[in-house]
């Protein structure tokens, strides 16, 4: 396992596993049978414009969640049968031993880094969006644990929910190994590989990114307590859909998901949307909708990681500019906005970590500024390993804030940006 970091683990304690699991999911059956469907005070600032009542009630998320994730199931789980089998009981062990070592080393680390740098209620409380995610559901949980709602958007399609009988029509255990390599390298490097991705959830695997946002929520103490698939009208308001599929002509395509999930320590009531978008400017000048919708998305805390440093290419500064415009905070690597659009009149900026140059194939767009800034400001250690070049370079976090001065400047109601 690659997850390292420098000094001993301290914060939150490991999370239960092995002997406890039992114990796990006679509580998690409690949550589900007992919770509140009314959104608790962490929903208050949601913009009420934008998202609609709680999604159907329904345990069929929760229970596939589970089985994939190798967690067994609550009582009257459909997947009982299913997790008899040697094929599940050895895809459990697996997984615990995998997540195991996650739970005891890089999400402390991660977790004392949320309290300190991103516990105040201006980012703590606020709309995460994060473009280029992926089914990353792991890390905005951690560095955003208080947020109401989380907005992901990705390529790969959201998918479908499997059925249980579409399991025992497969090879147990070819399968359960392929639902484990979905994830091995988010819990092993920190970040989905795109090619990978192309290949697992465009049907090798599964038809979209669902199951596997499933697996991740539930492996970090939440339970799923409802679903439904929604895309965007031509205003940018959310709208259901009766199945995985929008409609092109009413939704340009925006096809998406909604999760709605407690957290098991405090029962808090959180949202998680993922959209299926072309965020290139070919396509996002095209597409009103996501922009209206994103642009209803203001005083959002934005966070990047992995993204291929397209936020580097001219292809990609409509999106760039609304990140911009819109956030009231960003968290990001080095691959998300360039250092250079940060200017400090809007902007209060904050490094952690050591930065050179990027990692790999990347490595012709290294930032002079950036090195610079890292070698004059006073960078904070960053305890955790993170983004390209997992443990083979230092790795890089930066958090921009914005200014009181910073909002509204630019007469067209943008951040006064350096040239590109």
């Amino acid at each position: 396992m690659i997850w390292n970091v420098r000094s001993r683990p301290y914060g939150k304690t490991p999370w239960p596993s092995g002997n406890w699991r039992f114990a796990v999911g006679l509580c998690l059956a409690a949550v589900l049978l007992s919770c509140d469907r009314s959104p608790t005070s962490s929903a208050r600032n949601v913009p009420s414009q934008l998202f609609s009542g709680p999604a159907p009630n329904g345990r069929g998320a929760n229970d596939v969640g589970r089985f994939l994730g190798g967690l067994p199931g609550t009582p009257g789980s459909p997947f009982a049968g299913l997790e008899s089998q040697p094929a599940w009981r050895a895809h459990s062990l697996e997984l615990d031993r995998e997540w195991s070592q996650v739970q005891a080393v890089a999400i402390p680390a991660m977790s004392q880094f949320q309290t300190q740098e991103l516990s105040g209620a201006g980012i703590g409380n606020s709309v995460v969006f994060y473009p280029f995610s992926g089914p990353d559901a792991l890390f905005i949980n951690v560095f955003f644990p208080r947020s109401p709602t989380y907005v992901m958007v990705g390529l790969e399609p959201p998918g479908t929910l499997p059925a249980p009988d579409q399991f025992t029509r497969k090879d147990l255990g070819r399968y359960l190994a392929e639902v484990r390599s979905t994830v091995y390298s988010e819990l092993h490097r920190s970040f989905f590989i795109t090619r990978q991705m192309d290949k697992q959830f465009r049907g090798q695997v599964s038809d979209g990114l669902l199951p596997t946002i499933l697996h991740l929520l539930v492996r970090t103490q939440h339970a799923i307590i409802g679903h439904r698939y929604v895309s965007l009208d031509r205003e940018g308001r959310l709208v259901a859909q009766p199945s995985g599929e929008g409609t092109p002509a009413e939704t340009g395509g925006n096809n998406g998901v909604e999760i709605d999930f407690h957290a098991d320590a405090d029962r808090s009531f959180h949202r998680l949307f993922y959209f299926s978008v072309d965020l290139s400017d070919a396509r996002l000048r095209e597409n009103a909708p996501f922009l209206r919708f994103l642009s209803n998305l203001g005083g959002m805390t934005t966070y990047l990681k992995a993204t291929s440093y397209l936020p580097h290419q001219r292809g990609f500064s409509i999106l760039r500019r609304q990140l911009l415009s819109g956030s009231a905070a960003i968290l990001q690597d080095d691959s998300g906005v360039p250092y250079r659009f940060f200017d400090t009149a809007n902007w209060r900026v904050q490094l952690y970590g050591d930065y050179n140059r990027p990692y790999g194939s990347f490595r012709r767009l290294q930032q002079p500024d950036l090195k610079r800034a890292y070698e004059t400001l006073t960078p904070k250690r960053l305890r955790f390993h993170i983004g390209y070049g997992f443990s083979r370079i230092p790795s890089n976090l930066l958090l921009a804030v914005r200014t009181e001065t910073g909002a509204g400047n630019g007469s067209d109601g943008l951040p006064a940006l350096r040239s590109e």
